[in-house]
């Protein structure tokens, strides 16, 4: 018979080597902990590893260890995505062992105190001032602190570390040692000429950065030219650093990454650049998610007039076949999709965009081919550079990053793997949630349904009593009893 350690040891050999969720169990199948990784094999790894640095070396950790039975996860496609999904399972679960993590404290905001006489620029991580402006939140918290600093050395703007001082002919001291020449502006300011400085620093953070970038890229190269290496690579670094944390026209806010672009702007640029020969009002994006390794979902999101259309949003569980099979599961989603619509006689989408490269685009094509159906316009959109790919003889596009129609593409591919991960979400949690009468020993499949179907949910189930549970058909007075004081167990 294989021991637990090496049941724990055969799991983690086929975890793979992607961004994901993992949850670790124990012998009742209660949840201790959640968390991401960009690496989930390596990450849960690293549990068990004996290594001075490894996790198991916090008395913490190492507690949880010693009840870990089993180990599930989540895949997903980034490691933003990750982190978005553990703070709404955890959120859900609120497993024992995470009692470090605090909801919206993953991402930094920058506040401005605008009714105060001279604002100043401050991170934070919750909007607790209403009259306060507040911009992100940022995902990157290196990106923006030397963002920060460099629109201090840009604009003349005051940190949270200032303490200006108000002179009487009203006007201001900005800092009263060495910083008011480090920083290289007027020291003694008026507050109007202040809030030019203001305006000028929340246009930077608005991702109107042109003027400031351009003056950087001058900079750098002047550097460069004179040999001043070193200056102009912090120069380089600085300019990612504002790239990075104010992308034109892309905010990462409450788990989506949105377009703040013209719809009508988005879709012309988008159909001159592929060359479509009509606009792209109606857009739809097929997903394909794994969950767990052990099945497979799909997400297909429509977008109408560059927008969201959510009513017309779709999910798939894959029927034709069991296990993990991209360019399958996307023929088999495709053709589902389009069968319907040409039966029911509906208009089919300008534009269909793939999440995957020319495999998946390819394999979405023979759907149409296999159904005798002629196709509307097919492009896939692959993720590693963001390369655009079509299923013909033309060559792969790569469109600028700000791009407006790469934006779009961008925006409902983004939607289309939030809209997956949210179904894998609910899906996980109805498995894990029905796994508990799996660990209740002698409980066949027949009586579990018949349980379910009784109560219709195992929260119910949960807060019946011993006699209540007996009324249900095959459910003795001995099985409803250990069963009642089971599931009280686990919710002690």
């Amino acid at each position: 018979m294989p021991t637990e350690y090496s049941r724990r040891k055969e799991k983690i050999r086929h975890i793979p080597e992607t961004p994901g969720v993992y949850f670790m169990k124990d012998r009742l199948g209660s949840i201790l902990y959640i968390g991401k990784a960009k690496n989930l094999k390596r990450r849960v790894s690293s549990y068990f590893q004996k290594s001075k640095h490894s996790h198991a070396q916090q008395p913490k950790v190492a507690a949880m260890i010693d009840l870990i039975a089993d180990i599930d996860y989540i895949q997903v496609k980034t490691e933003a995505e990750a982190a978005l999904l553990e703070g709404k399972l955890i959120k859900e679960w609120k497993p024992k062992y995470n009692t470090d993590f605090i909801d919206d404290k993953r991402f930094l905001l920058i506040r401005v105190d605008v009714n105060a006489p001279m604002p100043k620029f401050r991170l934070t991580r919750l909007r607790t001032d209403p009259n306060s402006r507040y911009f992100g939140p940022f995902s990157n918290s290196t990106a923006v602190r030397k963002t920060l600093h460099q629109l201090r050395k840009q604009t003349g703007i005051l940190l949270g570390d200032a303490t200006p001082k108000k002179l009487e002919n009203h006007s201001w001291q900005l800092y009263d040692d060495i910083r008011a020449e480090i920083y290289g502006h007027d020291n003694i300011i008026s507050e109007s000429s202040y809030r030019e400085r203001v305006e000028k620093a929340c246009s930077v953070l608005e991702g109107k950065t042109r003027d400031l970038l351009t003056q950087l890229r001058d900079d750098m190269q002047q550097a460069a030219q004179n040999q001043l290496f070193e200056r102009a690579a912090m120069l380089r670094d600085q300019i990612q650093s504002i790239e990075r944390t104010t992308a034109p026209d892309r905010r990462f806010e409450r788990g989506i990454l949105r377009t703040v672009q013209d719809p009508e702007t988005a879709m012309q640029a988008l159909q001159k650049a592929i060359q479509l020969p009509v606009l792209p009002s109606n857009i739809e994006c097929f997903d394909i998610s794994h969950i767990s390794g052990s099945f497979t979902v799909a997400s297909m999101v429509h977008f109408t007039d560059g927008k969201p259309d959510k009513k017309n949003y779709r999910r798939f569980r894959i029927k034709s076949f069991t296990g993990n099979d991209d360019f399958q599961s996307m023929r088999e989603v495709v053709g589902r999709r389009y069968s319907r619509l040409h039966e029911e006689n509906k208009p089919m989408p300008e534009l269909i965009v793939i999440d995957g490269g020319i495999g998946q685009v390819r394999s979405a094509l023979e759907s149409f081919h296999y159904l005798n159906i002629h196709p509307p316009t097919l492009i896939g959109l692959a993720k590693r550079e963001e390369t655009i790919v079509f299923p013909d003889e033309r060559q792969e596009l790569k469109l600028s990053l700000d791009h407006p129609g790469l934006q779009l593409l961008q925006r409902i591919r983004d939607e289309a793997h939030r809209f997956a991960n949210t179904y894998n979400a609910d899906l996980r949690s109805k498995k894990i949630k029905e796994s508990i009468l799996d660990e209740f020993p002698n409980l066949g499949e027949t009586k579990k349904k018949a349980l379910l179907e009784h109560f219709k949910s195992i929260r119910r189930l949960k807060q019946a009593t011993a006699e209540e549970i007996q009324s249900v058909e095959g459910i003795g007075p001995t099985i409803a009893q250990r069963l009642a004081e089971f599931l009280g167990k686990r919710d002690k």
